[in-house]
Order: structure tokens, then C-alpha cells, then sequence
């Protein structure tokens, strides 16, 4: 993979770079839409008693559904950078991406558990709601017609959850796949470098033990000529001086 930039030179890379910058757009957009559906969520929208009773700040479907397609669209961002940080060769800028790639996956955590808590708030003022419009049909008959509204709406929020929690289920399983991929990688290359270590140390050890027996036969073929040498000249003088 061709890496550049990043923070720095000598790290990072051109395609996780520019993963991440198009994450932290989505991550915006995604914080906008959240801002936009608490507050369509705290107006007030109730009616008075004279007609059906409403859900008061029943907020956006429409506009939630968009904001958790985005997350979980960063979350598949964060899934594929979490991946690619993984394979930079230098320490310092692959601790760079982990913190960045961690940091941004807090954020769209925290939008997530916003948008769990406000679908929630959402189905406990349904069935606040219902309740309500049970009441009020008893009191004058009338109330028939917003409760098929309020069944409309239950069906697609419910229709949303479901839509969502399969997103997520595929989301998890392709992270415990990518992570489960990384971590044989490392025991493959962890084994692949003992192995390595193990023949260049027996090997190392073979060199070192010929290269003693050598010397030895070499010591021991020159204590053996000294000796004669040795006899050889004291004979010599020995007949001179005799």
C-alpha cells in the first residue's frame, strides 16, 4: 500500500487520509442531524382536547433514519482505518492513526448512545401517547383515527430499529473478521521471526564450533612442532659442544 502524509512525514497514507477526512464530514453532517432532531424532538406539538391528543416533540423519523445510516457509515470507516493503521511501518505515525482512529470512534459512539437514548424518549411518548388516545376514545369515540397514526408510526420506528440493529449486526461481524485477519497476521509473522532467529543462531553455533576445532588441530600441530624443534636443537648443540 502506497503511504504519505499523515500527520508528518515518513507515515501515515494517501487512502487512510483521506478515509479519515471523509469520516470526520460525515461526522458533522451526522452532529448536525443530531442537533436538528433534538430539536424537533423538544417542540412542543401537542393539541388541545378538542381534537385528537398528539405526541408532544415526536421529532423526525425520517431524520433519524438519516443520522444512523451516517454513523454507521463511520463506523465502516473506522472498521476499514482501524485495518489500514494496522500495517504502517513506522511506530510513531501508526500510534498517530490508532489515537486519531480511536478518537473518532468515541465520537460516533456518543452519537450513538444520543440516538438510542432519543428513540427511547421517542417510544415511551408513543406509548404515553396511546395511553392518552385510549383515554380520550373512551371519553367521546373519536380518537380512532390518530391512533392509527400513532400504529403507523410505531411500525416505522420499529421498522427503523430493525433496519438498524441488522446494520450493526453486519457492521460487528466484519470487525471480529478484520481483527481476527490481523491477529493471525502477527502470530504468523511473530512465528515466522523465531524461526528465523532459531536457524541464524544454530547456524552461528555450527561456524563458531568449526572455527574451535580448527584452532585446536592448529594449536596442537604446532605445540607437536615446537617440541621437536626443541629436541632437534639441543641435540644439534649438544654434538657441537661434544
Amino acid at each position: 500500500m502506497d503511504f504519505s502524509g499523515g500527520g508528518g512525514g515518513g507515515g501515515g497514507g494517501a487512502t487512510l487520509s483521506e478515509m479519515y477526512q471523509s469520516a470526520r464530514r460525515i461526522l458533522l453532517s451526522a452532529r448536525d442531524g443530531v442537533a436538528r432532531v433534538e430539536r424537533l424532538a423538544s417542540a412542543p406539538t401537542s393539541s388541545s382536547y378538542s381534537s385528537a391528543p398528539l405526541v408532544g416533540g415526536a421529532g423526525d423519523p425520517a431524520a433519524t433514519e438519516e443520522v444512523r445510516r451516517e454513523v454507521t457509515q463511520i463506523q465502516g470507516l473506522c472498521a476499514q482505518m482501524d485495518r489500514l493503521w494496522r500495517s504502517i511501518p513506522a511506530k510513531g505515525q501508526r500510534d498517530l492513526w490508532k489515537r486519531k482512529v480511536e478518537q473518532l470512534s468515541e465520537e460516533v459512539d456518543s452519537l450513538k448512545e444520543i440516538l438510542d437514548r432519543h428513540s427511547l424518549r421517542q417510544k415511551k411518548r408513543i406509548l404515553e401517547a396511546k395511553e392518552r388516545a385510549e383515554l380520550f376514545e373512551r371519553a367521546n369515540g373519536e380518537s380512532s383515527h390518530v391512533l392509527r397514526i400513532f400504529d403507523d408510526e410505531a411500525q416505522a420506528m420499529q421498522s427503523a430499529r430493525s433496519s438498524s440493529r441488522m446494520l450493526e449486526e453486519a457492521y460487528d461481524t466484519g470487525v471480529a473478521i478484520l481483527h481476527k485477519y490481523a491477529d493471525q497476521r502477527d502470530r504468523l509473522k511473530s512465528a515466522q521471526r523465531k524461526a528465523l532467529d532459531i536457524l541464524n543462531t544454530v547456524g552461528l553455533s555450527n561456524s563458531v564450533l568449526k572455527l574451535i576445532e580448527r584452532r585446536h588441530r592448529v594449536d596442537k600441530w604446532i605445540a607437536y612442532a615446537g617440541m621437536i624443534i626443541t629436541v632437534v636443537v639441543m641435540f644439534v648443540f649438544w654434538r657441537w659442544t661434544h
